[in-house]
């Protein structure tokens, strides 16, 4: 596969970030703690740990949070000081669908909605294997319903990993289903999407010893328990096959560092054939999930800066008049 510098400099959709020594030297360390576990996390015995590693994510400035129920889902709400009105973020949560929680992530999503601008709400969508596939979608498209009857009519689909694919899935299915009462969404950003489970990128390989985290055989396995004997190329569980035009403004950040670049690459190169305003935001040196240091990775602080000035940009360009 084609390296990112590469990638970038055929097609400038695709933005490469360069690593600062300070982060090098923060991923340095990081790699020392996480490496030893590398594929470890299988199965439901891991969303305790899972959950307690994102519950460590320092709390946003100016953000209260506050439990809900959106179109009968329960979830958090992530509310920053002066949002704007009839506007909102609807965050699907990362944990290779069988791990996470909206109160672990809470978090992490208060800095998205801070930079935004606008109140964020982050489901407890079902969880493989107990509710395989499609449950998960069927909870993020009643997420989405029941922030139109709530009378929010700008909505924008950020999410992160397994939340990524489900966020691009519903941007399809919401889009798809508009109409005067029922807007597409504003726009999205993902977080290094999974987006083919067929698990057939490159980067799987080519990212196999760079990735701190994920194995081959772990993915593997975790993709099993959630779509169980489905054909794993069906549009609704890998996005990257399904039909792309028409979609809202999209950008994609992933880390340079991780088996799923390729993942983020390919689905962000067929979405500008389709004619899709979309773009990669590459951050070098960066493994999976690295926006989790907020507050100690320049490139975490920057990613979200950018991904705020994206998101409130496509909300008020959406704005009903």
């Amino acid at each position: 596969m084609q390296t990112a510098a590469q990638s970038s400099a055929r097609n400038p959709a695709i933005v490469e970030h360069p690593l600062t020594p300070e982060d090098q030297n923060a991923i340095a360390a990081l790699r020392a703690i996480v490496e030893p576990n590398k594929g470890t996390l299988e199965g439901i015995s891991a969303r305790s740990p899972f959950d307690a590693i994102m519950e460590r994510v320092a709390p946003a400035e100016g953000v209260a949070y506050r439990p809900d129920v959106i179109g009968g889902i329960s979830g958090w709400w992530c509310l920053p000081n002066e949002a704007q009105p009839r506007q909102a973020i609807l965050h699907l949560h990362g944990g290779w669908f069988n791990w996470g929680s909206a109160q672990a992530f809470r978090h992490l999503v208060g800095h998205i909605a801070r930079r935004a601008g606008v109140d964020a709400f982050v489901p407890d969508y079902r969880l493989a294997p107990e509710h395989p596939f499609p449950a998960a979608i069927d909870d993020a498209l009643a997420s989405y319903h029941g922030l139109l009857e709530r009378g929010v009519n700008r909505i924008a689909l950020t999410g992160d990993s397994a939340g990524g694919n489900l966020a691009l899935v519903l941007l399809s299915l919401a889009t798809a289903q508009a109409s005067a009462d029922r807007p597409a969404p504003a726009g999205a950003v993902v977080l290094s999407p999974v987006t083919d489970l067929t698990l057939s990128g490159k980067s799987w390989q080519t990212r196999a010893a760079a990735d701190p985290y994920f194995t081959l055989s772990q993915a593997r396995q975790l993709a099993r328990s959630y779509i169980g004997n489905r054909d794993p190329s069906e549009p609704l569980i890998s996005p990257l096959y399904g039909t792309l035009s028409g979609l809202p403004p999209l950008r994609v950040h992933v880390g340079d560092a991780e088996v799923l670049l390729d993942d983020s690459l390919r689905y962000v190169g067929r979405a500008i054939d389709a004619g899709v305003d979309a773009a990669a935001e590459v951050w070098n040196g960066m493994p999976h999930g690295f926006l989790a240091g907020v507050g100690r990775l320049a490139a975490a602080d920057q990613a979200l800066e950018a991904m705020g000035t994206f998101l409130s940009a496509r909300l008020d360009a959406s704005q009903v008049k």
